[in-house]
């Protein structure tokens, strides 16, 4: 077969179903397939992936829904809204706590140490890791 370096090679879709249906036999290997019908082994894979393949016949239409997962769009709630305030925890021995309109008030004693403490409600989440930190 004879084939002009600089000219491209058309491919019937037969062709390519009869190519993809090879590499669907059981312990084919696309490159030897393709070795076999004289072919890139990238130009099948690619025939594989869907690229280059014009689906005329029923055959090669269920070869691409056979392939591989199809995406499937899913219409979610919308987010409920966070909640106002954060969920108390409990003190620990010793200290007191105080969530007022727009600040936590903390009190504690860590040996001889007194601490007074006020945090901004917002950053709650910032004072319960400051607050770790400093009891271990």
């Amino acid at each position: 077969m004879d084939v002009n370096p600089k000219q491209r090679r058309r491919h019937s879709a037969e062709f390519k179903a009869q190519v993809l249906a090879a590499c669907r036999e059981p312990g084919a290997s696309v490159a030897a397939v393709a070795l076999s019908f004289q072919l890139n082994d990238n130009l099948v894979h690619q025939w594989r992936r869907g690229r280059g393949a014009n689906p005329v016949s029923s055959a090669t239409s269920t070869t691409v829904a056979e392939s591989g997962p199809q995406f499937i769009a899913l219409s979610l709630p919308p987010p409920s809204p966070p909640p106002s305030s954060p969920p108390p925890t409990p003190a620990p021995a010793g200290a007191s706590v105080a969530v007022t309109a727009g600040a936590i008030h903390l009190e504690f004693k860590r040996g001889t140490l007194g601490v007074s403490v006020t945090w901004p409600v917002l950053a709650a989440a910032d004072c319960a890791a400051w607050l770790r930190e400093v009891l271990r």
